[in-house]
Parts: C-alpha cells; sequence; structure tokens
C-alpha cells in the first residue's frame, strides 16, 4: 500500500513558481534540499517560550530535547512561537486572552507546512489555549508539559504557591515583616517550572494526560528533573510515528477521554478552572459536554492524591510516589480504560504497571484521602445556570450554611472596604462580589478567594462562605462559590443581592439560593440597570461582543467546532 502524502508536500512538494517560494527562503536557515523532498514528516513545535511566562522560561532548552527525538526517528523539526500567558503578570487578567490566544495556534498551523504538532505549555491558560487551537485543526497533535518547580523552602518549612494566601494574611496582620516576605518570594520560586501544588497548570498538565494527549509521567516530572528532557525526547520520537499512523486529535478525543479527564481531576482534587477549560476544548472537538457531567462524573471518585490544595503534599512529592499513572491505577476500576491515547496504547495499557511506592501521598478508593473530592455543581436561584465549589478545599462546616450577605458591586469596591473597621460583617457571614465575570471585569479575574477582612482575621476566622461570578486560582481554598452564571453584569440573579439578604449555601444537595420572595425578586430584577461595559477598541470589544458565559467554557461563540487543516488557495 502507497505511502500517504504528507500535508507539508502541498507546500514543499510543489514545482516551479510556487515550490520555489516555498523552499527557497526555508534554505537560507541551513536545510538542506532534501529535508523537503516528502520522506520526513514536518512536525510543528509550538513554543509558549516568554521571560514573560516564567513558568514556561525553560522551554528553548527543553524544546532542543524534543528536536532530538524528532530527528532521530526521522522527521523535521520546526519551531515556531505562539501568544504566551504569564498568569502572574498579564493584566487585567490572562483568562481575557486565552481565547486569543488559541486563535493564534489555530491559524498558525493550519496556515503552515506541518504534518503534525507538539504543544509545548506549562503556565495555567497556555495549556488550554494550545490545545484549542489545535483541536480546531486536528492534525496529529502531541502535548509536551514544562513540570512543576521544586519544592520551595522558607524557614525550614516546604512551602508553595498556596503559600501565598496564607503569608498575605500574615502580612496583613503584621505577623510577616516586608523583609520575611521578599526572602519567601525567592524561597518559593527556586527553580524552573510552573507552581508546586495541583494548581490550575498541574491541573491543565494532569487533564492532557488524562485525555491522552500527553506521554505517561507528563504531568508530574518536575521541570528541574532530567527526565523532562528524557519525556521530550520521547515526545519527539513519537510525534513523528503519529504522523505516519495518522493518529489525529479526533481520534482520542472522545467522549470517554473528556469523562475520564474529570474523573482523574476529582482524584487530584485539581482546581476549579479545569471546567471552564475543558468545556471549551470539547466544544471545540465537537464533543457534547456541560456542567452535569463534571458533578456526575466526579462524585464518583474520592481524594486520592494527597497534594495541596486540597491536601498536604506538592507536585513533585507526588511524582516520586508514583505520579499520574499511580493515582489512575487506583481509579482504573471507574475509568474507561480503553481510551486510545498518544502512545497508541490504551490507557488501561499506559498505566498496567503503575505502582504506588507511598501511601501517604496517593490513597486507593476503599481508603482514600478524604471521601468528598471533584467539583460540586450548584443550582438555585442564584446561579440557574450553574456554580461551582470544591468541596475537598473548603471547610466541612460551612458546606451547608445559612448567612447574611456583605455585598461588594465589584472588586474597587472590595479593596476599598474590606479592612474597614467600620464593615458590617461577622464570621457568619456570606461575601458577595458581583461584576467579576467574563464581561463584567471583563476576563473573569482569579479574584474569588475574596482574602477576609482583617478585624476576622485577627479573630481568628479561617474561613468564610465568598460567592461571586469570578474564578479562583487553582492554589487557592476555602469555602468559596464560583462561576455563578449567568453572571451579574449581564442581568445574572447575582447582580439583584443586597446588603442584609440572607443566602443559603447547600453542597450535599447542591443548591445555592437568595432567600427572598419571588415577588420582591421579580421587582429587583425589573429595576435592574446593566452595568456600563468597558468597551474599548480591538480584542477587548471582540471578547465582549463575542464570548460565552462560564457554564458555556467562556469561548467565542464563533470559534466552537472545527475548520478542518485544509488552506485551498496559495499565497503568490
Amino acid at each position: 500500500m502507497s505511502k500517504k502524502k504528507l500535508r507539508s508536500q502541498e507546500w514543499y512538494g510543489r514545482t516551479g513558481k510556487d515550490g520555489f517560494i516555498y523552499r527557497s527562503w526555508m534554505k537560507n536557515q541551513g536545510f538542506p534540499h532534501h529535508l523537503f523532498e516528502g520522506d520526513k514528516p514536518v512536525i510543528g513545535i509550538c513554543n509558549t517560550w516568554s521571560e514573560l511566562t516564567p513558568c514556561n522560561a525553560h522551554f528553548r532548552d527543553l524544546a532542543q530535547a524534543l528536536k532530538r527525538g524528532i530527528w532521530e526517528a526521522g522527521g523535521f523539526p520546526l519551531e515556531f512561537p505562539v501568544m504566551s500567558l504569564g498568569e502572574c503578570s498579564i493584566k487585567p487578567t490572562a483568562m481575557l486572552f486565552r481565547n486569543l490566544a488559541s486563535m493564534d495556534v489555530e491559524e498558525s498551523i493550519r496556515a503552515n507546512p506541518m504534518d503534525g504538532v507538539v504543544l509545548m505549555c506549562g503556565c495555567d491558560k497556555t495549556t488550554p489555549s494550545l490545545v484549542m487551537g489545535a483541536a480546531s485543526v486536528d492534525l496529529p497533535t502531541l502535548v509536551l508539559s514544562g513540570g512543576p518547580m521544586l519544592i520551595g523552602r522558607f524557614k525550614g518549612k516546604k512551602i508553595g504557591t498556596s503559600d501565598v494566601w496564607r503569608f498575605a494574611e500574615e502580612y496583613k496582620m503584621g505577623k510577616l515583616s516586608q523583609e520575611d516576605f521578599i526572602e519567601a518570594e525567592a524561597a518559593m520560586s527556586r527553580s524552573v517550572g510552573h507552581c508546586a501544588p495541583m494548581g490550575t497548570a498541574s491541573t491543565m498538565a494532569a487533564m492532557v494526560e488524562a485525555l491522552g494527549l500527553a506521554l505517561p509521567d507528563n504531568a508530574t516530572i518536575p521541570a528541574a528533573d532530567s527526565r523532562r528532557k528524557v519525556l521530550a525526547h520521547m515526545a519527539g520520537m513519537r510525534i513523528v510515528e503519529m504522523v505516519n499512523e495518522d493518529m489525529k486529535m479526533s481520534k482520542i478525543l472522545t467522549r470517554k477521554a473528556f469523562e475520564n479527564s474529570i474523573m482523574v481531576n476529582a482524584a487530584l482534587g485539581g482546581s476549579t478552572n479545569f471546567i471552564l477549560h475543558l468545556t471549551a476544548i470539547a466544544k471545540r472537538i465537537g464533543v457534547d459536554l456541560d456542567l452535569t457531567d463534571f458533578d456526575e462524573f466526579s462524585s464518583k471518585v474520592p481524594l486520592i492524591a494527597n497534594v495541596q490544595p486540597s491536601g498536604e503534599h506538592w507536585v513533585e512529592d507526588l511524582f516520586y510516589a508514583g505520579g499520574l499513572p499511580a493515582v489512575m491505577k487506583e481509579i482504573d476500576k471507574i475509568l474507561h480504560t480503553e481510551a486510545l491515547t498518544v502512545t497508541g496504547k490504551t490507557l488501561g495499557e499506559n498505566i498496567s504497571k503503575a505502582e504506588c511506592y507511598d501511601r501517604n501521598l496517593i490513597g486507593t478508593l476503599e481508603a482514600p484521602i478524604k471521601p468528598d473530592s471533584g467539583i460540586a455543581v450548584l443550582k438555585g436561584n442564584l446561579c440557574p445556570n450553574g456554580a461551582v465549589i470544591k468541596p475537598s478545599a473548603a471547610s466541612p462546616q460551612l458546606l451547608k450554611h445559612t448567612g447574611r450577605a456583605v455585598v461588594f458591586e465589584n472588586i474597587d469596591d472590595y479593596k476599598a472596604r474590606i479592612d474597614s473597621p467600620e464593615l458590617d460583617i461577622d464570621e457568619t457571614c456570606v461575601m458577595v462580589m458581583k461584576n467579576v465575570g467574563p464581561k463584567g471585569y471583563p476576563g473573569m479575574p482569579e479574584v474569588g478567594n475574596m482574602g477576609l477582612p482583617k478585624k476576622l482575621l485577627e479573630k481568628g476566622t479561617k474561613d468564610m462562605v465568598r460567592i461571586s461570578d469570578g474564578r479562583m486560582s487553582g492554589t487557592g481554598f476555602g469555602t468559596v462559590v464560583l462561576h455563578v452564571s449567568p453572571e451579574s453584569a449581564i442581568g445574572g440573579p447575582l447582580a439583584l443581592v443586597q446588603n442584609g439578604d440572607m443566602i443559603e449555601l447547600d453542597v450535599p444537595n447542591r443548591s445555592l439560593n437568595l432567600l427572598i420572595s419571588e415577588e420582591e425578586f421579580a421587582k429587583r430584577m425589573s429595576e435592574f440597570q446593566p452595568v456600563e461595559l468597558p468597551y474599548e477598541r480591538g480584542y477587548v470589544n471582540l471578547f465582549l461582543d463575542k464570548v460565552n458565559q462560564a457554564h458555556e467554557g467562556v469561548d467565542f461563540d464563533f470559534l466552537q467546532g472545527s475548520s478542518g487543516s485544509e488552506v485551498k488557495r496559495d499565497s503568490h
């Protein structure tokens, strides 16, 4: 049987003027003619390296290991940059630009002569944006994550990003000096890689491994470990084989793959941001997925990984205990182990020999770390399209709670009043923040885990119920209700909450309700005046016009679905 013609030959295999143009300028980099003759698959390396994205700042080095694997397997690697989203630097929030980066990725892959692609990603939004963009093209694709940073060390204790929130409270109360604060900064971020706990970055790396888009151990090998480069080398070899096998993303990203990813996320106590990103990816590849699926499949799984913020330890520790394959082995009875992965084998085959080396890090279905994990999806008159909470990171006594609302109309109102001695609040109250959703902020920032008032911190209060239409860092914790949909800025019921209203949270029964009469509810709705959205120009204008709500993944409505890889017209 004749070998299928490579897609890259639609460029490099041309005769006459077009072939001359497509090949000639490439040769100024020293590439010999035989590389363009059609027997070496062109592998695009989609690299989100940037010094402004410190989680990914080691990617130039990692790309070299990846290229070595591609060359060894008989491929032709060509690296290209795309927009990189640094969670810790970008204002007003990296989430505002996730969809823009996905468009960059999609069009870069489709428009260029590549037969397969490796997505190099690490920082929170770089993973979903790259996967979303690649899914809309549907070439053979493999994901290579950058890996978690090494565990921080500060004054004899292990620390990581989850401690930022604790340090901030201690600093606010004068228990941590400015000098100590600065020392802790360096002590926490002491190696290359993304956040050390099971924050959004590690959750995303686990997501792609559970989906079958990455090689085993992709999620947990530390960035500074030489085995991360070995993984890159092997990924380079495997992507060439995937092109030869015509193993496109659509063959891997099936409904069962998405269900697996939800269950694995529950076992890890992964980030609530997972919901937004997995939903957006599913809509790009054409898999029907909604909030009810996250609750249904999460509810089957207790917390298996003892990793912060839901547990005690760090992703580096999890790797030494057996990594993600060992976690998945513990729940293989409920996973779809027949799902195909980029290895060419099933998920079950990939994890068949996985072992746990530390039961303090990895529990079992019979003896889990915590019985209640995953993500609970709430419904009620305050969130008719849904809201989410992570029970494993919440205070058990607050999961069923009724309290008086203390309302902040927006982030500026919150910052102005939260530490005022005159703020009428006690530990039984429910903190509500409006206008931090997709359109209201804009971009849906990670401000949902509002810091507690100074006067309550001084009394020893550790947690309170907090509700918003925004997000929370995957490294955050607390009894925090997020992603309230529809958002307040467009007239969602959250906009109607007033100071003094009673709010009932009932996580066991999956409900969230504003305790006012139907008549009062209707009266307030009739009087609602929408906030003035920050329309400006350019991309922000596009975002405000086209973005979907949280329960739909916060993608653009016109990006759902796929346009494929075909490009019909030439450039000259």
